[in-house]
């Protein structure tokens, strides 16, 4: 594990142990899950004040009731909590709060992101360039291949490769990363105090040197069926996209790219041949328009628009025309996309407060005068 100063274990990544107490034993209490634990935190303020809310104050929340509201009495969620608070500090595990600033970005935008998340190694969540690939255990000489080419070339841009530490292209990914100096997430459905496959142990190592494991499982919580699908949901949610490299007509990379999808984020497949097995699901999403085709890397830097980022890194500056007149409506606009970076058209009226049909047309003028440029996915923002 790496090694944190007392003084980290005590803060816990900006939450004090107090903090992590309450919210340990709140996730604990049933009925509540993550997006309720989130629901009750944000209206009572902190998970220790849940606990100390009056009835009366708790049944105005939505969704709260009785049950709910006797079960926050319990307890010996206490107890759960200490126990899993000894552990996490004496393994020196880091914990990242949904509310805290070190939250991974993408993953807070979705609504039933966990409240809290377990991690080791050196992750570092500032690096907004995160791809998940995921796709059989069954991996081929093609899919090893194009997973070997893919990361070749994407590694320039420096993006953290996530993937779920299992057999087949999972590993396969996380082993390229590494080869190419790329940090490397694998997020875990079970608890930091195992691995699974325990033939993977042999990686945990580097793996924490080049980046490390994060999951929201408790110690000692097993690698369930239901949790491989839980995790999913943090695989697809915390990454900008999604590449499926090769997938059966079933499988849970299949259920990611769903997940992603939802989550409205691009989700990349391999095609292949129609009569190879591991194919079909690649195959399947294309011709379905749940994933844009992928034959190189390069397709999915044309389609995120990392060329245009690459410029602007190498250039520092880009000069803007100057003069630019802008209505005071082009002003407000531009200068939320300044400070807020590519946004959806849907999200620019609703934080602008301006109707749809106006917020195009103004959209349309600005990038005409030079000062915004259109990206695939009707999303928007400043040059």
């Amino acid at each position: 594990m790496i090694f944190l100063t007392y003084f980290a274990q005590v803060i816990l990544s900006t939450m004090k142990q107090e903090a992590l107490y309450y919210t340990l034993a709140l996730l604990k209490i049933e009925g509540i899950g993550d997006i309720m634990a989130k629901k009750l935190i944000s209206h009572c303020g902190s998970a220790q004040e849940v606990f100390q809310c009056s009835a009366e104050q708790l049944k105005k929340i939505d969704g709260v009731g009785t049950i709910l509201i006797k079960n926050l009495a319990n307890k010996h969620v206490f107890h759960l909590a200490q126990k899993e608070l000894e552990y996490i500090t004496s393994e020196n595990i880091q914990v990242s709060y949904f509310f805290d600033d070190d939250y991974p970005e993408k993953l807070k935008h979705c609504i039933d992101a966990p409240v809290l998340l377990f991690y080791t190694g050196t992750i570092d969540w500032q690096n907004q360039k995160i791809i998940s690939i995921v796709g059989t255990r069954q991996i081929t000489s093609y899919g090893i291949d194009f997973c070997k080419n893919f990361i070749a070339d994407i590694a320039p841009y420096k993006p953290i490769i996530v993937s779920g530490f299992a057999y087949g292209v999972d590993i396969w990914a996380h082993q390229c990363a590494m080869d190419f100096g790329l940090q490397t997430i694998g997020v875990l459905a079970h608890g930091l105090n195992q691995i699974y496959p325990k033939t993977h142990k042999k990686y945990v190592s580097k793996m924490e040197q080049n980046g490390g494991f994060i999951t929201e499982f408790w110690s000692n919580t097993n690698p369930d069926k239901e949790n491989f699908v839980k995790r999913n949901r943090i695989v697809a949610g915390i990454a900008e996209a999604t590449l499926v490299i090769e997938s059966a007509d079933k499988g849970g990379s299949l259920i990611t790219a769903a997940i992603a999808n939802d989550y409205n984020r691009d989700v990349f497949a391999v095609p292949g041949r129609s009569t190879d097995k591991y194919s079909q699901g690649c195959n399947m999403l294309i011709k379905t328009q749940q994933a844009h085709l992928i034959t190189s890397a390069s397709d999915m830097v044309y389609i995120l628009n990392w060329e245009h980022d690459a410029v602007v890194e190498n250039k520092k500056v880009i000069q803007k025309q100057l003069f630019v007149e802008l209505s005071s409506d082009e002003q407000k606009i531009y200068e939320y996309l300044q400070k807020n970076g590519k946004q959806l058209l849907d999200v620019i009226a609703l934080d602008c407060e301006m109707p749809i049909f106006k917020i195009s047309s103004i959209l349309l003028t600005m990038e005409l005068k030079g000062v915004i440029k259109p990206l695939p996915g009707k999303l928007f923002e400043a040059i």
